[in-house]
């Protein structure tokens, strides 16, 4: 029974230490930076933003705003066949098979010369259009920055967490050394072995559950990065936290150059002239039309065999709406309305982009704070772990004493190693409103 026992504690160390060696073994390192810029280039939504982006880009034209003539050219041609019979001054005259036939061509121009300005005031939407496809874009890549820094520091995370995992691990197959010495020795107890190997295996289930969660973590990663989620690399081994960030200079920014508030301030924009785009029909609208025409005709069968013509043409038209069922009062009221919506969203826009920054500031200053703190709890339960190791060797301490100072030094690990990611992930969002983070890689 213990020769079992010792196999499966053997085959289960093995395990871990395989899982451990792959994930340690050497790969691609992808830095943060580099992750960003693949993310950039390949990322399936920045695609298709990018291609909105180019189709807003090319609607901005002069001749999509009515500015430019529209020129066309038409030309026909007919062929008939006709018996006719006819009376004209007393003579009856009769054919069979009169062939007919008629060709045609013409050149046409129409501009309109003037609409009531409504053609400036579509080509300035249009303008207005494109830089908001452009921010959106922006703001687009901005999002998957912060998801991918995000997402990256979160494998450290749970790197650094593997590791504190392996370390406990071997602690834990060091008392079991202990214990089974003493046992040999005959002043311990079988029940403390026992204790202290469901322990161990306890350990190596949390090392193994957190090992899935990397696989999934790089899974994710993968994804942003539009990779195959079997594509393996490393990342760096530490978080990194800017302890600089000042919260008026940041606040400043985020009211000038935040990507939300620059499109919701487009939007008004855009309504206000949607508005004097409506209001232009008012005013009466003036078109040149010029043109050119060429037209031949044969006719076998009647009194004018031969015709041919050409000619120009040029005159101007003008149209000017009297009453349209008050359609006209309805659209440019709701037009209004339109706008005053878009001012009431840009204000709730802001007073949630505010909201949100003071609440995410405080949030980092207090991580900053906490990873302090953790970092002092950190070196105290490790010194108490050191302590209680040598006193669990010369039996001064139970097993159950000894292993409550083993739980007490991971936690310690885990939380500082948390209070680092949500430093980090606070950090990340402060620079994202403020239109930071994308200065930092795009």
């Amino acid at each position: 029974m213990m020769i079992k026992r010792l196999f499966l504690l053997s085959t289960l160390t093995l395990l871990i230490l395989l899982i451990y060696v792959q994930s340690g073994r050497s790969q691609e390192l992808l830095s943060l930076e580099e992750a960003v810029s693949i993310g950039l280039e390949n990322n399936y939504n920045i695609q298709i933003y990018s291609n909105l982006q180019e189709i807003a880009e090319n609607n901005y034209a002069l001749g999509n705003a009515g500015f430019l003539p529209d020129l066309s050219v038409t030309a026909t041609m007919t062929e008939r066949v006709e018996d006719s019979d006819f009376v004209a001054g007393g003579e009856e005259r009769s054919t069979e098979g009169a062939r007919n036939s008629a060709k045609s061509a013409g050149l046409d121009l129409n501009w309109t010369l003037f609409d009531g300005f409504r053609m400036f005031r579509t080509y300035d939407r249009l303008g207005v259009l494109r830089d908001v496809s452009d921010e959106e874009l922006q703001l687009e890549m901005e999002f998957l920055v912060a998801r991918i820094t995000l997402s990256y520091n979160n494998i450290i995370r749970i790197n650094e967490q593997l590791k504190t995992l392996q370390n406990n691990i071997e602690v834990s197959q060091e008392r079991i050394e202990i214990e089974e010495t003493k046992v040999d020795l005959g002043s311990g107890s079988e029940y403390d072995l026992l204790q202290a190997r469901s322990d161990l295996n306890a350990d190596r289930a949390a090392f193994l559950r957190e090992s899935n969660q990397l696989t999934e973590a790089k899974i994710v990663l993968n994804e942003l990065l539009s990779r195959s989620p079997e594509t393996e690399y490393d990342v760096e081994s530490e978080i990194f936290i800017n302890r600089e960030l000042l919260s008026e200079e940041l606040y400043h920014k985020l009211i000038m150059e935040n990507r939300e508030l620059s499109i919701a301030r487009m939007n008004k924009d855009l309504r206000r002239i949607e508005l004097n785009e409506i209001r232009s029909e008012r005013f009466p609208e003036i078109s040149l039309n010029t043109g050119y025409r060429y037209s031949r005709s044969e006719n076998d069968g009647g009194f004018i065999r031969f015709n041919e013509t050409t000619g120009f043409s040029i005159g101007l038209t003008a149209r000017v709406n009297i009453f349209d069922g008050f359609n006209m009062n309805r659209r440019v009221e709701n037009a209004r309305i339109n706008h005053k919506s878009a001012e009431i969203s840009y204000e709730q826009n802001k007073l949630r982009l505010e909201s949100d920054f003071y609440s995410i500031f405080r949030a980092y200053t207090n991580a900053i704070e906490l990873v302090d703190l953790e970092e002092e709890n950190l070196v105290n339960a490790e010194e108490t772990l050191d302590i209680a190791l040598e006193r669990f060797r010369l039996g001064s301490i139970s097993s159950l004493e000894f292993r409550e100072a083993q739980r007490t030094f991971i936690q310690a690990e885990n939380r500082l190693i948390n209070a680092k990611y949500e430093a980090k992930v606070a950090e990340t969002e402060l620079l994202q409103l403020s239109g930071e983070l994308g200065k930092l890689f795009m």
